[in-house]
């Protein structure tokens, strides 16, 4: 026979054993329950990841381009000292790249683009350097101020009111300036275009073309 310590420690023992297993069945269906969660997270990027695979494979470009032409003009420029009013002042010298790029560009939809700006990009070893193109008043400015400037005038196209209509293809040149010196331009590791359309994605071009140097 039992005395009374022995059933009331066998009853203690039978409760923290009955505590024990709640425990671990409660520890187990939370495994189970993070497994399952895991799970459907994995399963709802995958899927999105499929999505976006999928309309960016299926959906046509707006617009297609080709670079024709790119012609690059390194210039050195110094102050001559002297003020409007013609008093001394200190000189300054000046270091720029003036880029001119002939584009060609195509609308590949059925409604007409809007180009609203552009950017020439050079990238160099600090990084990548860009520079908005002009529109085609200043375009046309720098062949006056300039006229002996060993490039090409060609027709401008002006980032800031050309339309392109559905399946039409424009041509024209724009130029672009960057605050640099020859060495620095001729030490670049590339050269790439963005154009921006209104509401719509951007078109970004590298040329296949040698740059010419003037």
């Amino acid at each position: 026979m039992r005395n009374e310590g022995e059933v009331a420690m066998s009853l203690l023992q039978q409760d923290a054993t009955g505590v024990d297993d709640a425990a671990l069945g409660e520890e187990l269906t939370k495994g189970s329950s993070h497994v399952v969660w895991a799970t459907i997270a994995a399963t709802v990027v995958v899927s999105i990841a499929i999505g976006t695979y999928m309309y960016v494979e299926q959906t046509p470009p707006i617009a297609s381009g080709e670079i024709v032409a790119v012609w690059a003009h390194p210039q050195h420029t110094e102050t001559s000292g002297l003020d409007a009013n013609g008093a001394p002042m200190p000189k300054e010298e000046v270091d720029q790249v003036m880029v001119f790029t002939q584009v060609k560009l195509q609308n590949r939809t059925d409604h007409p683009l809007f180009l609203v700006n552009v950017l020439t990009n050079a990238t160099l070893a600090d990084g990548i350097h860009s520079s908005y193109a002009a529109n085609s008043g200043d375009y046309e400015r720098i062949f006056v101020a300039y006229p002996n400037i060993p490039v090409p005038h060609n027709t401008p196209i002006s980032p800031l009111d050309t339309t392109i209509n559905p399946g039409q293809t424009v041509e024209g040149t724009f130029v672009s300036a960057f605050k640099m010196t020859k060495q620095e331009w001729d030490a670049r590791k590339k050269l790439d275009y963005t154009f921006s359309f209104r509401y719509q994605p951007s078109l970004t071009l590298a040329p296949q073309v040698p740059i010419t140097e003037r």
